[in-house]
C-alpha cells in the first residue's frame, strides 16, 4: 500500500488532472477518471477507454467487489495519499488511470438511421459532459466535437459524464466538412434562437447530426463551410433562451422519439 504523500503516483496523476493536464494527456495517452461509477463501466464495458491502473483506498475496493479485478493492476493507496490525488472534495476512494482512445472518423460508420451530436467550440465541461451523458440515455450514435473545444477527457468532463464516457465512441478535433463529406446525405440540423423552422416540424428522414455551437457565440453554416437547415425550440414560456446542455436535451429527446 502507498502511503508516503511524496509518492511519484501522486506526481504522476496531479499531473494528468492540473493546468496543463491537456499536454500531458496527449502526451501520455492518459487520462484520469475519478469515482466509482467511472470505474464500474470502464470494468464492465466491452468498448471505451481501457484502465491501466486502478488506485484505490480499502473501502474503494469494497464498492467493486462484485466486479472481475483479476486481470487489473490495483495499486492500494491510504485515504490520506486518495484525497492528494484527488480532484474532488469528497474522493469516493477510485481513481482510473486510463488509456486515452484513439477513436479516427474514418472508422465512424452509419445505418441509414443513425443520430450524431456536433458540438462546435463549446468551452464549458459541465455543458459537454451532460451532453454526453444525455446522448448516451438517447441511444445517440457518437458525439463529435470541432477543433477548439473543450477536452472531452479532462477531469470535470469525465466526471460529468457519470460514465457514459464508456458507452458512446467520441471524436475530437473534427472539422465538420469532413463530417458532412463523409456522409453526403446526412440531414443537418443547426440549432439557433433565430431560426424559422421549428424543432417539432422536423422529421428524420435517414442519417442525422444535430449541431450546437459555442455557449457565447453560437455557430452559423459559414462557420461550419456546409448547408444545413436551422431549427429553433418552440417556448410558451417567457425565458428567452435556455443553457446549452437544457437544449441539447431537449432536442435529442426530439430527434430520437
Amino acid at each position: 500500500m502507498i502511503e508516503s504523500l511524496h509518492s511519484p503516483h501522486i506526481a504522476r496523476v496531479k499531473a494528468l488532472i492540473g493546468s496543463k493536464g491537456a499536454k500531458e494527456r496527449r502526451e501520455q495517452g492518459l487520462f484520469i477518471a475519478e469515482g466509482i461509477q467511472c470505474a464500474r463501466e470502464a470494468l464492465s464495458s466491452s468498448h471505451g477507454p481501457e484502465i491501466k491502473i486502478l488506485y484505490a483506498t480499502e473501502q474503494g475496493l469494497s464498492k467493486i467487489a462484485e466486479l472481475d479485478l483479476n486481470n487489473l493492476e490495483i495499486i492500494e493507496v491510504s485515504e490520506a495519499v486518495m484525497k492528494a490525488m484527488s480532484d474532488t472534495v469528497s474522493p469516493q476512494g477510485l481513481i482510473s488511470l486510463c488509456y486515452l482512445p484513439e477513436n479516427s472518423i474514418e472508422e465512424l460508420t452509419s445505418d441509414g438511421h443513425s443520430l450524431f451530436i456536433y458540438l462546435h467550440e463549446i468551452q464549458d465541461p459541465g455543458n459537454a459532459g451532460t451532453i454526453l451523458r444525455t446522448a448516451d440515455a438517447m441511444g445517440i450514435s457518437a458525439v463529435i466535437t470541432s477543433r477548439n473545444s473543450v477536452d472531452m477527457y479532462s477531469p470535470k468532463v469525465v466526471r460529468s459524464t457519470a460514465g457514459s464516457l464508456w458507452n458512446i465512441p467520441v471524436y475530437e478535433g473534427i472539422d465538420f466538412t469532413q463530417l458532412a463529406d463523409k456522409f453526403p446525405d446526412l440531414q443537418k440540423l443547426l440549432l439557433s434562437s433565430h431560426a424559422s423552422t421549428s424543432l417539432t416540424d422536423i422529421t428524420v428522414t435517414g442519417d442525422c447530426v444535430a449541431i450546437f455551437g459555442n455557449e457565447a457565440r453560437g455557430v452559423t453554416a459559414a462557420d461550419l463551410g456546409s448547408a444545413v437547415i436551422e431549427v429553433a425550440i418552440p417556448m410558451a414560456g417567457r425565458a428567452e433562451s435556455l443553457n446549452l446542455s437544457a437544449a441539447a436535451s431537449i432536442v435529442m429527446f426530439t430527434l430520437s422519439s
